[in-house]
């Protein structure tokens, strides 16, 4: 599993609509050093082209985009929402919290996206990142280190 810099961590954000949060996921991953600034924007037109399938369950948004020279390592973000925000699913918003994801190669992808399916696989999970106050009840529920 990737590791979480607290700078890679927004908590209680405010984003007027799913566009500011999912930038707001892209600017933590940038802050971490994952990414460039372009990252974000390439997120924004995944969801653009290929609508709110990063809704992956009640709240939540796994924001990412494929590999690219804008990654610069793989890395992940976690931006909790003070407000939801609606991307459009039909089932699974509004959404509390965004994942940013960056990674190097396909193969890559695959991996980070099963092992965290398997901590998404408790339903608790979702709640317990939108009430985290601090970084490291984040990566406690992740089980993820810094």
């Amino acid at each position: 599993m990737l590791d979480l810099p607290d700078s890679a961590v927004l908590l209680g954000a405010s984003a007027p609509d799913w566009q500011g949060a999912v930038l707001l996921a892209g600017a933590a991953l940038e802050a971490s050093g994952a990414v460039t600034a372009e990252y974000a924007a390439r997120m924004v037109a995944m969801v653009e082209e290929f609508g709110a399938y990063i809704v992956i369950a009640p709240g939540l948004a796994l924001a990412h985009a494929r590999p690219g020279d804008d990654v610069l390592k793989a890395g992940m973000s976690v931006v909790t929402l003070a407000e939801p925000v609606v991307f459009g699913h039909p089932y699974n918003d509004p959404v509390s919290v965004v994942l940013g994801l960056a990674v190097m190669t396909a193969d890559e992808h695959v991996g980070e996206i099963a092992e965290l399916a398997n901590v998404f696989n408790d339903p608790r999970v979702i709640g317990q990142l939108a009430e985290a106050t601090t970084v490291d009840a984040v990566r406690a529920v992740l089980q993820v280190t810094q």
